[in-house]
């Protein structure tokens, strides 16, 4: 089942994808379920919007894939490596993400992305799946530069615009028959299959929640491959995720 979140007439809705059509939901089905209004919009008429909107943060995996740790400079940490992004880093599929003057050298990364639906704190592997409510697609935006000089990666990563998410919220979906592929302006850069992935989403949730209370809501950025590199003002990147889809979001500079 797909979830969206989109506006439509000047109003925020949720809504089921059914082919080429949204069923309109009461509400945010995190919160009040899967209840239709009976209305239903095409899809060409409504306007995809972030799928989620987190609401406490976006916990991130650094280094999850061994070609990425080495194009990186080193290995790949033996337990994952959490870093966070702020909510208010958050976009959606068409939207700008915007290069700060602050950097010169912004960078995607694409990702698979994990949508938490009910609270977990020091939940096991084993049991770390029921508590996700579906999976999305990511681009952990990074100012590449201000990391390295920077030497941990709060400003680098967390920037307005830095977080794309979309298009749409896939509750039924198994990471181990997808694979994740960045494109620049239709150039592939990034293609891997996340069974690459050195910690699986079972044991980074089982790792984070250890750290974190996890709420609804809350978003699990899993890591990149290998082939992250600059984009500039004017791209479009598109990540896509198959079973997913394509998350696509043109650049600009910051004004």
């Amino acid at each position: 089942m797909k979830i969206a979140r989109f506006s439509h007439d000047d109003a925020i809705m949720y809504g089921i994808v059914d082919e080429s059509d949204l069923v309109v939901l009461a509400g945010d089905p995190m919160f009040a379920g899967y209840e239709p209004t009976g209305q239903r919009i095409p899809l060409a008429d409504a306007a995809l919007l972030a799928p989620v909107i987190p609401r406490s943060k976006v916990v991130c995996v650094g280094k999850n894939y061994h070609d990425h740790a080495a194009e990186m400079g080193g290995v790949a940490p033996e337990e994952p490596l959490l870093f966070l992004k702020p909510n208010t880093s958050v976009i959606g599929p068409g939207d700008s993400i915007v290069r700060p003057s602050l950097s010169q050298q912004t960078e995607y990364e694409g990702e698979l992305a994990v949508v938490i639906g009910k609270i977990a704190k020091n939940v096991t592997a084993a049991d770390a799946l029921t508590y996700v409510l579906g999976y999305t697609i990511a681009n952990d935006v990074t100012a590449r530069d201000l990391q390295r000089k920077d030497g941990q990666w709060s400003r680098a990563k967390g920037f307005d615009t830095f977080c794309p998410l979309g298009p749409v919220i896939e509750t039924d979906f198994d990471p181990a028959s997808a694979t994740v592929e960045t494109r620049v302006n239709g150039e592939v850069r990034q293609h891997a299959p996340l069974t690459d992935m050195i910690h699986s989403v079972a044991s980074i949730i089982e790792y984070a929640s250890a750290v974190f209370t996890l709420l609804p809501g809350d978003v699990i950025l899993t890591g990149t491959p290998a082939g992250v590199g600059a984009f500039d003002a004017g791209d479009v990147v598109e990540v896509e995720i198959s079973g997913l889809g394509i998350l696509r979001n043109p650049v600009r500079d910051a004004r």
